[in-house]
């Protein structure tokens, strides 16, 4: 494989060039930016609460039956879910600036592991970004245990839209304008960091003797793009150190039984003022177990835009 190196030179130039288009976006205002005619902008309608039974579990918390159900969702993600296609719309506030929104269509295999615990099938993304326009065009490939655990892509938009470069997923260049790692996309993930969050959550109430500073609502009938969801909200009406939000919303997909929607806010910036939106993640018409292959994640795919992989 023919890989894309940088003499001290170029990095000068490429570093200037990564900055303004690799992964940027423009800063605005905290209303949604309306996304190109030909993208679909998530729609939210919430129907009936659902009467939710008090756990019986010891000691009891308010986030106890939004565990279990988070739990039996990764296990059901875990066992059924191989792989699936998407629509990721993304949304996040880096530096206290709430960026645009970004479309991506992505395909993502999930980890399999055999009995002993060996890899059997790696963890593996292809992105192709569609907006904004600077990032319109943008590929990115990451395969678990691949490429030296590199991040295969080319950069969007007019500049270097066809040279392919290899990036640390954690590094300065990939992580511009990012929350979160390659390493940490797609349902599965997603999952696994809601329970790790409702734990802590849980624990520190617990610690502290705190019974009421969690709230918990379910609503059936909630819908996301017309597929219909229930949707759990979590409330912390208070900050306290080991919350990372004040509201968080989950919208699990009633027929995939996979959460298709997550976003957080923070605590108002003034007092009485709206809560501030930190990150949003929508996957649109998800598809599972489509059968994707090694193929559907090499650069060299023919479908693909690299130049010289």
């Amino acid at each position: 494989m023919t890989q894309f190196r940088l003499t001290r030179g170029a990095m000068l130039a490429f570093t200037a060039c990564a900055c303004a288009v690799w992964l940027t976006a423009d800063c605005r205002a905290d209303e949604p930016q309306r996304p190109r005619d030909d993208l679909s902008e998530p729609l939210y309608r919430v129907a009936k609460n659902v009467d939710e039974k008090a756990t019986k579990e010891h000691p009891p918390h308010a986030l106890d039956p939004a565990l279990r159900i988070a739990r039996s969702g990764l296990e059901h993600i875990q066992a059924d879910v191989k792989d699936y296609t998407a629509r990721l719309v993304k949304r996040e506030r880096i530096n206290g600036k709430l960026l645009d929104q970004e479309f991506a269509d992505v395909k993502i295999r999930n980890r399999k592991v055999d009995a002993d615990g060996n890899v059997v099938v790696p963890f593996s993304v292809y992105m192709r970004f569609l907006a904004p326009e600077k990032l319109e065009g943008r590929e990115v490939i990451y395969v678990e245990n691949e490429n030296e655990g590199k991040i295969v892509g080319h950069a969007g938009g007019k500049v270097l839209r066809l040279a392919t470069v290899y990036l640390d997923p954690d590094g300065t260049f990939a992580m511009i304008d990012q929350r979160y790692p390659i390493t940490e996309l797609g349902i599965q993930v997603l999952t696994e960091r809601l329970i790790e969050k409702g734990e802590r959550d849980r624990q520190g109430d617990w610690d502290r003797n705190r019974d009421d500073e969690t709230k918990v609502e379910f609503y059936k009938d909630a819908k996301i793009n017309d597929r219909v969801c229930t949707l759990l909200r979590v409330t912390h009406p208070n900050p306290r150190p080991y919350y990372d939000f004040h509201v968080a919303q989950i919208f699990i997909d009633d027929e995939l039984n996979v959460p298709i929607h997550y976003s957080a806010y923070s605590w108002p910036a003034v007092e009485g003022g709206r809560p501030l939106l930190e990150e949003e993640y929508t996957y649109m018409d998800v598809k599972v177990n489509v059968g994707l292959t090694d193929k559907d994640f090499d650069p060299r795919n023919p479908a693909y835009n690299y130049r010289n992989p």
